[in-house]
């Protein structure tokens, strides 16, 4: 199973593969949806639809239908003690 945008976990960060599919609409691809950039869930919507999430600073909110088609590469925590 691929990790998408969708799958990610409050404060959790990836970076953008690839689309699944060419359906992503232009202004996210404005917003800074593209492949090689950061992007970071902020919040959940109470019935886990819309998803919020941080582009390059921009908080862009999703339909969580849309999530599932940007796949990502986890960005893991590696916390030194």
């Amino acid at each position: 199973m691929e990790t998408t945008v969708a799958h990610l976990k409050r404060g959790q960060k990836g970076i953008i593969k690839e689309f699944t599919e060419n359906l992503l609409p232009i202004k996210l691809l404005e917003l800074g949806c593209l492949p090689g950039n950061v992007v970071e869930l902020v919040q959940v919507a109470p019935l886990k639809d819309p998803i919020y999430i941080n582009v390059n600073g921009s908080h862009i909110a999703i339909r969580r239908e849309m999530a599932l088609h940007i796949a990502l590469d986890i960005i893991e925590d590696n916390v030194a003690i």
